[in-house]
């Protein structure tokens, strides 16, 4: 509910500031007092018993599994950003950076497996089927999510509405997370069951994702509204299940360890959900734009470029050509939305491969000592 209520303000907060005189970099400015709020919190009231002191806390730490996974990721993420965006898909960079980033991530993996003392995801457990079943779905699912959240608010401007009623659009995303998130943990504690209850929040999530794929630039508000609900109430009610699940299918002294695990697959499918939606925004609207304005002289190429760098310029297309080029951006848009629906349907596969567990009533798993197997 907190991370819920978190996301929506934010969203709308950060449009607040760029519709003001301060200006976009004061979203950033303003998180500042936040973090040093939090740390302070964090240092004075969050007690934690750190295991093996006389090792040092250095020595714990996966350094060369960090570098690797970052590296791995970096250099994926150039390749993609940079494919038919800054230079052709059959460049040097492109077919060079991502060939690496496979062979870097293969590294990774043996590093894991093999030399990290405390691996940052622990690679043998994810040979479990809900394992690796959960941090896939969270992986595709964060992807699909994070393509809509970051390119929503610009469908919206597109419309007409300013940044600030673009973040309050995003409002119905915040409401449904927090209650997808909490009604699922009352309905597993309740029933001792998450395999149907994942299965059907994920199809919620995918059939809100498929409307968001029929909007245009005049679909009214109400289908925005509930669409965004429910995107968010089957992304809250996703992470929940699937934390649970990942709890449930490893022994007790694993749980710490593949819960990080699980954050490790958020964080990069977060990443890369907004590259290939960049990506993909990006190369179908050069088509749309050179389809459409291509060949009427020097000025429709500026207008190509200007509105390729910077989505404001859209406003400032000449009349003449300004339906066309927001039908671009629609059109390039709607990729967007297309590719996020597709990330959410293979998703929705792997949540369906998640095994059911028993999920025990203690912490120490004292209630029960027989685990059900994964059926």
């Amino acid at each position: 509910m907190v991370f819920g209520l978190g996301a929506g303000l934010g969203g709308y907060v950060g449009g607040v500031f760029n519709d003001s005189s301060l200006g976009w970099r004061w979203a950033f400015l303003f998180q500042t007092p936040i973090i040093i709020i939090s740390g302070i919190t964090v240092w004075f009231l969050v007690d934690i018993t750190v295991k093996n002191n006389s090792e040092g806390a250095l020595k714990r730490v996966d350094f060369l599994g960090a570098i690797t996974l970052v590296s791995s990721l970096t250099l994926l993420l150039v390749g993609l950003n940079s494919g038919g965006n800054i230079v052709p898909w059959n460049h040097p960079l492109v077919l060079t950076t991502i060939p690496i980033a496979i062979i870097v991530l293969i590294a990774f993996i043996y590093v894991e497996d093999q030399l990290a003392k405390e691996p940052i995801i622990p690679v043998r457990l994810l040979l479990v089927r809900t394992t690796w079943a959960a941090c896939l779905t969270n992986w595709f699912f964060v992807m699909a999510i994070y393509s809509l959240l970051f390119y929503g608010p610009l469908y919206f401007q597109l419309q007409g509405h300013s940044a600030t009623a673009s973040g309050l659009h995003l409002l119905p995303n915040s409401v449904g997370l927090s209650f997808g998130s909490l009604s699922t943990g009352y309905i597993m504690r309740r029933t001792g069951k998450y395999y149907g209850l994942g299965v059907f929040i994920n199809t919620a999530f995918v059939l809100a994702a498929a409307v968001i794929t029929s909007f245009n630039l005049e679909t009214p508000n109400l289908p925005q509204f509930v669409a965004y609900f429910f995107i968010g109430y089957g992304y809250g009610g996703m992470l929940t299940v699937t934390l649970i699940a990942l709890i449930s299918a490893v022994p007790h002294e694993f749980q710490a360890v593949i819960t990080s695990a699980s954050y490790a697959f958020r964080a990069t499918g977060s990443t890369l959900g907004v590259t290939i939606a960049s990506a993909t925004f990006q190369n179908v609207l050069k088509g749309q734009l050179e389809g459409r304005l291509g060949g009427k002289g020097k000025e429709a190429e500026d207008i190509i470029r200007r509105v390729r760098s910077s989505f404001d310029e859209v406003a400032k297309v000449p009349l003449k050509w300004r339906e066309e080029v927001k039908e671009a951006e629609m059109e390039a848009l709607r990729a967007v939305f297309a590719v996020a629906l597709g990330l959410a349907a293979i998703g929705w596969i792997t949540g369906a491969c998640l095994g059911q567990h028993k999920l025990h009533a203690t912490l120490n798993r004292d209630d029960d000592d027989d685990d059900e197997d994964d059926n």
